[in-house]
């Protein structure tokens, strides 16, 4: 196989197309159906536009936005004058919100108007950020104005694509998100190595549901799909029923999305077979797919689950199952061509075959693919985390698995405690640094407890302060106020002490235990939808 040919920036990523064909549609959205000259237009309009409002190279522009063409223009907008994009999830709570746009240094909010009003509090510190609304509705008609103004102007010059581009964040052990740094080589590698090695072409219809805030569903909708020289189908729901509307009015030949939801569409009756008839490649992304879910979606539509690895330093996709659908049992499929995927033990030496170890990433030495990759560029202003990182010339994932004799990844751990629920990332630490202020807890720990359908909720063991009161109820508000929906937690667990170490912290060995042995375990309200990091749309899409 070919080396593949990676653009040289995001900038020229849709020029083969605009050479060859430029009405050919590129991206399809709620509002718009772009060709692949009308989105080089936009991103165009948007470079100006961020320009006139003194955004220069280097300058972080934060989006907080729906998936629909407002977000993918200003994206590739963000990429042509040389700023450092970062997604912003609607779904987090404001303090949340606050502070990544405080962590990465914003200097300008792209936004919805529900967005912008919430970040209006006086105690999120945000009053110095510039705040633009984008979209329909007088709040929208600032931003639309400078768009218009600024039509047909020319390409701005080349950009360094070696040069930080975009910022993932990610939370940690700390309890607090980190932002992961990506050039805009880093961020179109993974499209071109997908594109050669699956043999993607002009005929890609590539459908995807993930909320594009999210930096590696960028990497995986236009980057990729561009490079293929197909078609981008940006969906804006995320239920069963919307995506199955949206893949059968559309055409969609290649989606992914959460285990929760593979569930739901193979267990829900008004899914009808042929709704699905066009797809031939289904990944399930987000979190470990069941067995018994790959089987029940293939018995229901014919068509064999794709499972994968990946992770946002990588960044996107590091393993994926062949197309044809050979799996192997327990398996994430093969590494992806470009990337030498080695096993290290505690000590940092590379372990045998078949033995597990930490998960290390580094670009193949050899053959038509030897360096391609290219690592991370580390964490944003977290020096110690970045060498960390990327200790010893290889990225360390935290992940824990082994490659077998035949090349599959097996992960057995996924970072530390994470809790992957319904295809949303939850760091324990991270809800368990809001829970600890809430009123009348002496200590808790956040752990994941298994789930069918959302692979695992999100269960917290709270010790309540000596005469304190304390109810689900409250537990619940408080972290309502402090978290997105999606990590608050499902099921609390009431003890009256932990098992703790020689340091005196709570042992996390023994938070299993307590799912068995504690009787005392109430439910938390439900969340509105259990495995969407931001909420669906109610109205179907449009043709």
């Amino acid at each position: 196989m070919l080396r593949p040919t990676v653009p040289r920036s995001v900038a020229e990523v849709l020029d083969p197309v605009l050479e060859l064909d430029p009405d050919r549609l590129v991206l399809l959205t709620r509002s718009a159906r772009w060709t692949y000259a009308e989105l080089d237009r936009q991103a165009d309009a948007v470079a100006a536009a961020l320009t006139a409002v003194g955004v220069v190279a280097g300058d972080r522009v934060a989006a907080a936005l729906p998936n629909d063409a407002d977000i993918v223009a200003s994206f590739h907008g963000a990429m042509r004058i040389g700023a450092v994009w970062v997604g912003l999830n609607r779904a987090l709570a404001p303090p949340e919100k606050a502070y990544i746009l405080h962590d990465s240094g914003t200097t300008l909010l792209l936004c919805d108007t529900d967005t912008a009003t919430q970040l209006e509090q006086d105690d999120l510190g945000l009053g110095g950020l510039r705040r633009m609304v984008v979209g329909a509705g007088p709040e929208g008609q600032e931003w639309l104005a400078m768009l218009e103004a600024s039509a047909g102007p020319r390409r701005p010059p080349l950009v360094d694509p070696e040069r930080p581009a975009a910022l993932a964040y990610t939370s940690g052990t700390t309890g607090h998100p980190k932002g992961a740094v990506h050039s805009q080589h880093n961020l179109l590698v993974p499209g071109a190595v997908l594109v050669a090695s699956r043999g993607y072409g002009p005929e890609l219809c590539k459908g995807d549901c993930f909320p594009l805030t999210i930096l590696n569903l960028q990497v995986l909708t236009t980057l990729l799909v561009a490079q293929a020289g197909g078609c981008s189908v940006v969906m804006d729901r995320i239920d069963a029923a919307g995506v199955a509307e949206w893949i059968r009015d559309h055409g969609v030949t290649t989606w992914n999305g959460p285990p929760a939801l593979l569930h739901s569409l193979a267990h829900d009756p008004s899914i009808d077979r042929a709704d699905l008839a066009s797809l031939d490649e289904v990944w399930a992304g987000g979190a470990d797919c069941p067995e018994s879910l790959r089987a029940a979606f293939t018995d229901r539509f014919g068509l064999p689950v794709l499972t994968t690895y990946g992770l946002t330093e990588a960044p996107t996709v590091v393993s994926i199952d062949r197309r044809d659908g050979e799996h192997r049992r327990g398996a994430s499929g093969r590494p992806l061509p470009h990337l030498r995927v080695i096993i290290r033990d505690d000590h940092g030496n590379e372990v045998s075959t078949a033995e597990t170890g930490e998960i290390c990433l580094c670009a193949r030495e050899d053959g038509p693919w030897a360096g391609v990759y290219g690592p991370p560029l580390g964490y944003w202003e977290r020096r110690d985390a970045s060498e960390d990182l990327l200790r010893g010339g290889v990225v360390h994932t935290g992940d824990l698995g082994y490659v077998d004799a035949e090349g599959y990844l097996y992960v057995r751990d996924r970072r530390n405690q994470m809790i992957i629920r319904g295809g949303a990332n939850v760091y324990p630490a991270e809800v368990e640094r809001v829970l600890q202020a809430a009123p009348g807890v002496q200590a808790c720990a956040v752990f994941g407890t298994p789930d069918e359908r959302l692979g695992e909720r999100v269960t917290a063991a709270v010790q309540v302060a000596a005469d304190a009161q304390v109810s689900v109820e409250d537990l619940t508000r408080h972290c309502i106020g402090e978290l997105a929906r999606y990590k608050v937690p499902d099921r609390f667990i009431f003890v009256a002490s932990f098992v703790r170490n020689a340091m005196g912290k709570i042992d996390r060995r023994h938070l299993g235990e307590l799912v068995a042995s504690v009787s005392g375990s109430s439910e938390a309200s439900p969340v509105d939808d259990p495995y969407a990091v931001e909420g669906p749309a109610n109205d179907p899409p449009r043709a």
